[in-house]
């Protein structure tokens, strides 16, 4: 069974199907313009023939007498043999033919079509399958004496063309030459562009294609040189929640933020690029695409690590409880090797003292924290941080202004990620300032529209600069410093402020002083009857 027939073949086919249709309009357009100048030239001759005719004196008198007619086809005749046209017929004002080749016309009545000869006016046109003058013969009363009819056969639709073989053979000889050689160059740039693949491989092709972009569990983002997106499965567009009519726009079109923008387009090189996207942790690969030196576009793949990373958070955040018994652990320890050793001095009445020392100076943190944070969540985090801060040699505190209460769970959860996140990263900035007392300041206030969390740390605070990419996905200052690590506390933390509809600012007074705003919906509170 023979299969089908190849692309260059098909393209071949075609090709010469539209060149020997365009050949046979051209032909037929030549024929129609060859009758056209054929039936101006010989009409103009015809009627000039038939005219002569009938100005003729001799004729004009044999056709006035009724009786003495014979002289009449001597000037048809005549009038024939020196023009070369087919045939001149000379009727009565009855149309009867008086003189003609044709015997068998003779004495009948001449159809003479649409002629207005009848009627006194000269008149050229086709009758039948000739072209035709018809000239009135007008006595000297100005009645119609008689019709000069001259004539000659029109040719058929092809045989002007028949008459010249040589140039019509020419003609086609070169078109069809002309119209070979382009099909063979066009199916062969074709062959060539589609690298030798026939239709139903190429079609085969697509279909595995699609069926791989939109099965996989990755995004895939197609760029051209331009940054236009040629391409992008179903994940990516749900990940990067793109509009369904994104195919053809140009990164800068989309509304995204500037951190995908950048490593979209390559301006942010590097492999396994953090991005935060509609609160997902996406991790972003991009791959230039080259061929025979030249840059055709970029693939961009995208993994979602949102689930990942939270746990990693979640795990940080064990760690930090952990470091945090850690240091209670090692300060409990600390005053118990205290305790025994003044025990073995016999100091006693200074155990007793320092005992209530240390129990008075705990119970004040507590009592100064649980008096103005009234949401537990929160509370617990800042007595956690307090030991930590106290082992790193760091001294957390809560301005006498602060206040807050009970907060819903979610507005709960939030606090406590701003804050922890703003509180580790001063935590950083103190212990590495160098300041004679190192010291972090924790300030929250509530009103009935949002809660503004501001810290401020004894620290070298933050270069200018870099004062705006702080909050950058996977930037620290600690990157900044010594070109390592990545760092998403604070890109989580505008998140979560931006997420409900809030900021985070950066200001530098003495140490860096970071302020976020949670802005929230109170309750109604309801009304006793």
């Amino acid at each position: 069974m023979r299969g089908r027939p190849s692309l260059a073949r098909q393209l071949l086919g075609w090709q010469l199907v539209i060149v020997f249709a365009v050949l046979g309009c051209v032909v037929g357009f030549s024929v129609l313009e060859s009758r056209a100048n054929f039936t101006d030239v010989e009409g103009r001759k015809l009627l000039s023939v038939a005219e002569r005719v009938a100005a003729t004196p001799g004729m004009r008198r044999s056709l006035a007498d009724p009786v003495n007619r014979d002289a009449l086809p001597v000037f048809a005749e005549s009038a024939r043999s020196l023009s070369g046209v087919d045939h001149v017929i000379i009727t009565g004002p009855d149309r009867t033919v008086l003189t003609s080749p044709d015997p068998d016309q003779l004495r009948t009545a001449l159809p003479l079509g649409a002629s207005t000869a009848e009627r006194g006016r000269a008149w050229v046109g086709t009758v039948g399958d000739s072209l035709q003058a018809h000239v009135p013969v007008i006595g000297d009363d100005g009645a119609l004496t008689g019709i000069v009819v001259a004539g000659t056969r029109t040719p058929g639709l092809f045989e002007s063309a028949a008459n010249r073989p040589a140039d019509t053979l020419a003609l086609i000889g070169i078109a069809t030459v002309l119209g070979i050689a382009g099909s063979l160059l066009l199916a062969r740039r074709v062959k060539r562009q589609t690298l030798g693949l026939e239709p139903r491989e190429i079609t085969g092709l697509v279909e595995h294609r699609e069926a791989l972009l939109h099965g996989i569990r990755e995004g895939v983002v197609a760029l051209d040189q331009q940054h236009r997106i040629t391409l992008v499965n179903d994940h990516a567009r749900t990940l990067l929640t793109l509009p369904d009519d994104c195919v053809g726009a140009t990164v800068d079109e989309l509304d995204i933020s500037s951190r995908l923008r950048e490593v979209l387009t390559g301006r942010t090189g590097g492999t396994d690029e953090i991005v935060l996207r509609a609160g997902r942790v996406l991790v972003l690969n991009r791959m230039p695409v080259e061929r025979s030196g030249r840059t055709l576009g970029a693939v961009v793949t995208l993994r979602d690590r949102t689930e990942l990373t939270t746990l990693r958070e979640e795990l940080e955040a064990a760690t930090r409880s952990t470091d945090t018994l850690r240091a209670q652990a090692h300060e409990f320890t600390n005053r118990l090797h205290t305790i025994a050793g003044l025990i073995e001095l016999g100091e006693y009445d200074e155990v007793r003292d320092y005992v209530d020392l240390i129990g008075r100076t705990r119970e004040e943190w507590h009592e100064h924290v649980g008096a103005r944070v009234h949401d537990t969540a929160v509370a617990a985090l800042l007595i956690a941080k307090a030991s930590l801060a106290a082992e790193q040699g760091v001294g957390l505190r809560l301005t006498e202004d602060s206040a807050l209460g009970e907060a819903d769970e979610r507005l709960s959860s939030d606090l406590v990620t701003v804050l922890g996140n703003l509180v580790d990263n001063a935590l950083d900035a103190a212990r590495s300032g160098g300041a004679a007392e190192a010291f972090v300041e924790v300030d929250i206030r509530q009103d009935d529209h949002a809660v503004s969390v501001r810290v401020r740390d004894s620290g070298p605070g933050v270069a200018p600069e870099i004062a705006t990419e702080v909050f950058t996905h996977g930037f620290t200052t600690k990157a900044a410093e010594h070109g390592g690590g990545r760092g998403l506390g604070l890109a989580l933390t505008r998140q979560a402020c931006r997420r409900r509809g809030g900021s985070v600012e950066l200001r530098n007074d003495g140490g860096a002083v970071l302020t976020a705003t949670l802005p929230y919906v109170r309750a109604p509170e309801r009304v006793s009857p």
